[in-house]
């Protein structure tokens, strides 16, 4: 089974959430089922929403409202697929590439 290696960041407060780590290389199938956690289900290529579910499942320590709110990273989070804002690229849908860095940065502070 083929992989894709990625680059996953995470600022602004993120990093407290899985395991005050900054900076995580990782390695992700590149094919998935198109029903996250169904293996049955027909397979589309690994994606930005894949990618979420893996980190909540693999990598997150804690608080996975502050992450996640319905099935996507929560508002107030900015995404970025090697520097560009994921809503430019296809939001979710942006099919993960080889080498690709993807960084998640809340913008959201308390006062």
């Amino acid at each position: 089974m083929s992989s894709v290696s990625l680059k996953v960041e995470f600022s602004g407060g993120l990093e407290l959430l899985f395991s005050n780590e900054r900076s995580h290389k990782l390695s992700v199938p590149a094919v998935v089922p198109k029903i996250y956690g169904d293996a049955s289900s027909d397979t589309k290529p690994a994606d930005i929403t894949f990618l979420i579910h893996h980190l909540r499942d693999n990598l997150l320590k804690e608080r996975v409202e502050l992450f996640m709110e319905g099935g996507t990273v929560r508002p107030g989070i900015l995404v970025l697929v090697n520097d560009t804002d994921w809503e430019l690229e296809g939001e979710g849908e942006y099919a993960l590439k080889e080498g690709d860095e993807i960084v998640f940065i809340s913008t959201l502070h308390g006062g």
